[in-house]
């Protein structure tokens, strides 16, 4: 009887301690392993630099481009412009031209 009375008086020492420390270790797993913890904030750090830089690459073509369109606008047509895409949409030459072919970059 004296031995169940002292394993019923340490338990009871030991449930709060024992509780606390799974609580605690359950956050602790959360912080660094859930949906919003550090494992997923690096990832999604990771995604954002990424799209970041597409970004970037893509609005330098769209300028690129534009500065191609504004040359053909009819109020400040550039010749040399014109001529050039003529050429690339007909796909002409004069007689005198020598035609280097160079590899597409990126395909």
């Amino acid at each position: 009887m004296a031995v169940l009375h002292e394993l019923r008086r340490r338990s009871r020492q030991i449930v709060l301690p024992v509780l606390g420390a799974c609580v605690i270790g359950y956050f602790a797993y959360h912080t660094v392993q859930g949906d919003r913890g550090l494992l997923a904030f690096m990832r999604i750090s990771g995604e954002v630099d990424r799209a970041r830089a597409l970004l970037a690459a893509v609005t330098a073509e769209r300028e690129t481009l534009e500065r191609k369109v504004q040359l053909l606008q009819p109020d400040s047509l550039d010749l040399d412009m014109l001529e050039e895409r003529a050429r690339a949409v007909l796909n002409r030459v004069r007689d005198d031209e020598i035609v280097v072919f160079t590899p597409v970059e990126g395909g």
